[in-house]
């Protein structure tokens, strides 16, 4: 557990600290508005928009949890050459993000959009494509170039096709002795074989593992799982039941933090940038879960995919 003396000599050693971020990003798109009518075209209600807003999702929310909270950030995905993409690349840069986003001719930047009226979503419109075969093997080849000036690689899946090369990611990692720590997607965590960290919710390991009946049924699952990927640990996310660190050795859990939930999404970026940031200053496994959590804590009290400042994580620690 952090102490008030590492807390205070905390910041430099973030200062210092440099994370590379690589998957799949994508730009939400939020419009506001209002309702008042229904449409005489078809039984649905019509939304008068008022305010747009741009946040950036995926990989790219992970790089600027990690920047926000004063660590050094690099991004490497795949983008559109459109709007979407200079948008993106706009967000990061305000944000402090060092980016290496290559442009694919071939497709469009992943959107998510969300019409909302009175604080209700009222549709998503998503917009999305798999880069191609060539931009990825571009990707492959700046992943080694700025793998040795990285202190860990945080790969954040999203299942949109940025990862396909994830294997030798994980590869080129270890052997640069570099902890990789992996936010997993889908029902095949073979790819993921040799990380040091994955992080699922409940959801995503119930759907690798199975249900699970007691706390002793879940030890053994997540025992079988680490032995088979050969993972150093892994952190179970568990949203109101806090989150579980599961090594060699007993568990360590951490109940959750949030004083008001108003909005979990997001929270996993927070908290994968949070335990990425911390092990790359030297944090072990259960003082990264801690910060890791307490980042989460204050997220999840704010709107929308948001983040977490240092002065906000000394604050909740």
């Amino acid at each position: 557990m952090p102490t008030k003396f590492q807390q205070e000599t905390l910041k430099p050693r973030f200062v210092q600290a440099k994370v590379l971020v690589v998957g799949d990003v994508m730009l939400d798109r939020y419009w506001f508005g209002d309702v008042s009518r229904i449409s005489p075209e078809a039984p649905v209600p019509v939304a008068k928009i008022e305010k747009t807003e741009h946040r950036a999702g995926g990989a790219a929310n992970v790089a600027r949890n990690v920047a926000a909270l004063g660590g050094q950030a690099v991004l490497l995905s795949v983008i559109g050459d459109d709007e979407a993409g200079d948008c993106l690349n706009e967000l990061m840069a305000e944000h402090g993000v060092e980016t290496v986003l290559i442009r694919d001719q071939n497709i469009a930047t992943t959107v998510k959009l969300r019409v909302v009226a009175r604080n209700q979503q009222l549709i998503r419109l998503d917009f999305e494509d798999a880069p191609t075969h060539e931009v990825l093997n571009g990707v492959k080849n700046r992943f080694r170039e700025l793998l040795a000036e990285c202190d860990v690689v945080i790969l954040s899946d999203y299942g949109k096709g940025g990862l396909t090369h994830v294997v030798s990611f994980i590869e080129w990692a270890r052997q640069a002795g570099k902890p990789v720590l992996i936010d997993p997607k889908g029902d095949d965590y073979a790819k993921y074989t040799g990380a040091t960290l994955l992080t699922p919710n409940r959801a995503e390991l119930r759907q690798v593992t199975g249900s699970w009946k007691n706390e002793a049924d879940l030890q053994e699952k997540a025992r079988a799982l680490r032995r088979n990927l050969d993972l150093q640990a892994l952190l179970l996310t568990r949203s109101e039941e806090g989150m579980t660190l599961f090594r060699d050795g007993e568990p360590h859990h951490q109940p959750t933090q949030a004083r008001e939930v108003f909005d979990v999404s997001g929270a996993g970026d927070t908290v994968i940038a949070g335990m990425g940031l911390a092990m790359a200053a030297g944090l072990d496994f259960p003082e990264a879960m801690q910060l890791a959590n307490a980042a989460a804590g204050v997220v999840v009290g704010k709107l929308g995919t948001a983040v977490c400042s240092f002065d906000e994580l000394a604050q909740s620690l």
